[in-house]
């Protein structure tokens, strides 16, 4: 039923799509032909236009099939359907503008063109936006549902069915247990769903109860039995996905690679290795940077004739701080304190009220005006917009022995603001809870999470009270 239902929504979807682009093209059609708002000289007949407009969404419909937009979307997150839908659209308009290039249609308005784009982005995100907005609601009603079998009620298998009793807008059910200890054991397994038998008790199980998904989180040493489990599920018609007994040492989207013909997977998969995004992510940096050197000029101004009012010594403050490769550099900010001696400034913590501060530098320090030299950095390419915060060498010598995965974070360029920044962990907070946040942004990085966090960091993160 729940396959048949996809199948359903898959066609649902492909018909809506067109018909919003196709009213989008006629909402266009009218703003700048008919509306009176912009010129509305027109040479070519409506007819022709439209006919090109049909095109253009014939084609964006065969390319959501090429770029997994119509694949299942159920745990994806709207953020990842706004990317693809900038993706399917641009690569269509992309499409329609060498179509239009190879029939000569030289006459064709460009700031039609322009407009439909625009208003196509606009309209699928909404309505996309809509629809999942209305199957979770569905979905936590108890319509439309997926159930699911879990092999192995012991950690692993509890961790799992713990986390998706919190999402119960993804529409998942734990039909319940199999496991091969539960009689031993009956006083660990009292507050779980029920156990309906051992693994071997699997064919009967999928025969009698309609499960959609089996999940394997057996212990390493049942592995001998995954060979058959997999074959029973596939001969239900069930789907079966393994969640590995070493899952915490593996990232939040393990990534799988083929070397010589077999499989592998790669434990620390960050998407920032891709040239592609590393070259959007440096392209932008070096954009905002401009801008926001531009836009902060009086601000910097007010620092540096602040900072030289009220006590002596330089307005830049250079620190040497570890960053991408674990390669040093010296990070530039206003400074704040008093000055003292090299030794002091590598490998004394700031903490609150700290005796060190200037009274217009706990100002600056407060409001991250301090923090506005570092966008030069980002132009050197020492730094990101975007990225974990980076530290003293002192420190970092300190905390890779401590704090477990703590040295990942070198993997990509520090940022001035961060995840864990935007997320109230700055100055004199976790280390453990800043490196968890840090980590989540390298492996889930994407374009519209580092709008996301200068968004937030614009919006809430300018003036914190941990920055001391």
């Amino acid at each position: 039923m729940i396959r048949q239902n996809q199948r359903f929504l898959t066609q649902i979807y492909v018909l809506t799509d067109a018909l919003c682009m196709l009213v989008m093209f006629l909402v266009s059609y009218w703003v700048k032909f008919q509306s009176g708002w912009l010129s509305s000289y027109d040479t070519i007949p409506f007819n022709q236009y439209f006919m090109w407009g049909t095109l253009y969404a014939f084609a964006a419909v065969l390319i959501g099939f090429y770029v997994g937009f119509y694949a299942p979307r159920r745990r994806k997150s709207f953020s990842s359907d706004i990317w693809k839908i900038i993706q399917v659209q641009s690569l269509s308009f992309l499409g329609l503008l060498s179509m239009l290039f190879i029939a000569k249609e030289v006459h064709i308005s460009r700031e039609l063109l322009v407009i439909f784009f625009c208003a196509n982005i606009t309209a699928m995100a909404v309505y996309r936006f809509m629809v999942k907005q209305g199957l979770f609601r569905l979905r936590r009603k108890g319509y439309n549902k997926k159930f699911v079998l879990i092999l192995g009620a012991g950690t692993v298998g509890r961790s799992f069915f713990n986390n998706l009793q919190n999402h119960p807008e993804l529409g998942y059910e734990v039909y319940g247990f199999l496991d091969d200890y539960h009689q031993e054991h009956p006083l660990e397994y009292r507050h779980l769903k029920p156990v309906l038998g051992k693994v071997d008790d699997l064919e009967a199980v999928l025969r009698d109860n309609p499960i959609d998904e089996v999940i394997i989180a057996l212990p390493l040493d049942a592995h001998h039995k995954y060979a058959r489990i997999i074959d029973v599920c596939d001969n239900a018609g069930a789907k079966t996905l393994i969640i590995p007994d070493y899952f915490d040492l593996l990232p939040a989207r393990p990534f799988f690679d083929n070397f010589a013909g077999i499989p592998l997977i790669n434990v620390r998969d960050i998407p920032l290795d891709e040239l592609s995004n590393r070259l959007l992510k440096r392209t932008f940096d070096i954009v905002f940077s401009l801008i926001a050197i531009i836009i902060a000029s009086p601000a910097m101004l007010f620092a540096y004739i602040g900072i030289k009012l009220t006590s002596p010594g330089p307005a830049i403050f250079k620190q040497e701080r570890m960053g991408l490769d674990k390669k040093t550099f010296y990070m530039y900010k206003f400074r704040s304190m008093h000055l003292s001696d090299d030794k002091t400034a590598n490998t004394q913590w700031t903490v609150e009220n700290d005796p060190r501060r200037t009274k217009f530098g706990a100002f600056l320090r407060r409001t991250s005006i301090d923090e506005l030299p570092q966008f030069f950095n980002v132009l050197r390419g020492e730094m990101s917009v975007v990225g974990p915060r980076p530290e003293r060498p002192y420190f970092v010598e300190q905390f890779k022995g401590e704090v477990p995965k703590y040295m990942v974070k070198h993997h990509i360029r520090p940022g001035i603001t961060g995840w864990a920044q935007t997320n109230g962990l700055r100055g004199d907070t976790s280390i453990h809870d800043r490196i968890d946040h840090d980590l989540f942004y390298i492996e889930n990085w994407s374009f519209l999470f580092d709008l996301k966090i200068i968004i937030k960091t614009i919006v809430k993160g300018l003036v914190n009270k941990n920055a001391y």
